[in-house]
């Protein structure tokens, strides 16, 4: 699987524009702080593990213009406020400015850029152990005479990291083991990041699926048209509380009334040890544009943006919701699954610093 952030033959920064996909596969060159930030702001680069890996490679950007103090601080300031929910971006930023502090300036650019590329070997590396995790996880579920029915929500695969992906992974790990299986998409308004990029991955790595517009979810699961729901996150708090892409709650929410086990796919870094629960989780609030309108494909192929909405209509974008832990089944991370609990998170967070030593 090509990673969705690589360096081309001349050491040039390149991702995907995710706002072109599926229609388009047009690569961007990232080349400075500004860059890095404009792609995060603009959603040209999504997904919580993807966002901290570019935001770790605009500081090492700036790193080469200004090496100072004073302009490493400012710089990680400037990346960090591009997007607040999603806690891998500090996380990322916060570990490029502890590797290169100590350093003197002349060489903090250079242990920055060797940094990053660190930081992105262990996301694929971690990415991949939640993939067969998840799949150990989901496999038991199928019933029989039927392929896995999973439901997942917005985009949690490849393209949200640097490889493999987060709650896609397992289902990666299972088709390319040659389980039977059917995935549900939600189309994920407003954005519709489930019927356009996940259905897109999917796609390409020939796995069935059916886009479903987001409210159809429940029904399926009552009609028990649903064996698993897995998900991806943006921030998990210390108590279990879950920050995902809007809708996640209640998609929650029905999976716990049908007795759908719901599970969240969080690699260790998106674990804020420092926010006690999920009210104290910032909710990024979008243009509201993204609920007015929305863009797709005409019959001329032409990719356009139409008007849903009456001229003059207010609307409201909040982009992320908190799923409480009670409605969790469990997180499945790098080091395994565990419950969505304070105890089993504070375990498992000492687990994996003790890896790390």
């Amino acid at each position: 699987m090509a990673r969705t952030l690589w360096l081309d033959e001349h050491g040039r920064l390149l991702t995907w524009d995710q706002t072109r996909l599926p229609f388009a596969s047009v690569p961007i060159t990232l080349t400075d702080e500004s860059g890095c930030a404009h792609a995060i702001r603009t959603m040209q680069v999504r997904g919580a593990p993807l966002i901290g890996a570019v935001g770790a490679y605009g500081l090492a950007l700036a790193a080469r213009v200004d090496a100072s103090d004073a302009g490493l601080r400012a710089a990680h300031a400037r990346l960090l406020a591009t997007r607040p929910t999603a806690v891998n971006l500090r996380w990322a930023l916060d570990r490029l400015l502890a590797a290169v502090l100590p350093k003197a300036p002349a060489d903090r650019a250079a242990c920055a850029w060797a940094e990053c590329a660190r930081l992105c070997d262990e996301d694929a590396a971690c990415n991949a152990a939640i993939g067969r995790h998840a799949a150990d996880r989901l496999r038991p579920l199928a019933r029989p005479g039927r392929p896995l029915q999973v439901l997942t929500h917005c985009n949690a695969g490849a393209i949200a990291t640097v490889e493999h992906g987060t709650a896609l992974a397992g289902l990666f790990a299972l088709a390319a083991a040659g389980a039977a299986l059917h995935v549900w998409v939600d189309e994920t308004r407003p954005r519709n990041q489930g019927a356009s990029l996940t259905a897109w991955e999917l796609k390409s790595a020939g796995v069935p699926h059916t886009v479903i517009a987001d409210n159809a979810a429940g029904l399926l699961m009552r009609q028990g048209q649903v064996d698993a729901v897995i998900v991806g996150c943006d921030r998990v708090a210390a108590n279990g509380d879950v920050a995902n892409k809007i809708g996640t709650y209640g998609k929650a929410l029905a999976a716990g009334d049908n007795g759908v086990p719901f599970f969240v796919a969080c690699p260790v870094s998106t674990i804020d040890a420092d926010c006690p629960d999920g009210a104290a989780i910032p909710i990024e609030l979008r243009d509201p544009r993204e609920v007015t309108h929305v863009r797709g494909r005409g019959p001329d192929g032409r990719v356009v943006e139409v008007q849903l909405t009456p001229d003059g209509v207010a609307a409201l974008n909040p982009a992320f919701d908190v799923t409480p832990a009670r409605w969790v089944s469990a997180l499945v991370t790098e080091h395994g699954s565990v419950d969505a609990t304070a105890p089993a998170i504070a375990a498992l967070l000492a687990r994996a610093a003790g890896a790390r030593s």
